[in-house]
């Protein structure tokens, strides 16, 4: 397989993984019942929301067509969800189970990353 190739693998992956990341999340939510639950939520659960699911699926919708800064939001947005709920919680805990989400996002930096190294190769030959 050439490098074009797996470029573009990594970046069709990135795309599934993310197609199948945001279904997973809305099932999520619409699993969590009636929108009265929302009205219960703390600020601080609100945050976390603006993060997870929020910054996340934002990130892998952008990161369709701008697959760095989108990666970077949906990376970003779990990184900064944990942060945060172990602020708020008072405790040092990974939430590995939501590290899986990030996984398109570092996907797509990582297509972003090999595609701009392949193009500077080719203008340095």
């Amino acid at each position: 397989m050439n490098k074009s190739k797996l470029i573009n693998a990594i970046r069709w992956v990135a795309r599934i993984l993310s197609l199948i990341s945001i279904g997973i999340v809305l099932l999520f939510f619409i699993g969590e019942g009636s929108i009265s639950e929302f009205a219960k939520l703390t600020i601080g659960e609100w945050i976390l929301i603006l993060f997870f699911p929020i910054g996340l699926m934002i990130g892998l919708f952008v990161s369709w067509w701008k697959e760095l800064i989108g990666g970077i939001i949906a990376v970003g947005s779990i990184i900064l969800f944990n942060i945060i709920d172990n602020i708020l919680s008072g405790k040092l805990k990974l939430e590995f189970e939501f590290l899986v989400f990030a996984i398109p996002g570092i996907l797509f930096i990582l297509y972003w990353y090999l595609k701009n190294r392949n193009r500077e190769e080719d203008v340095v030959l």
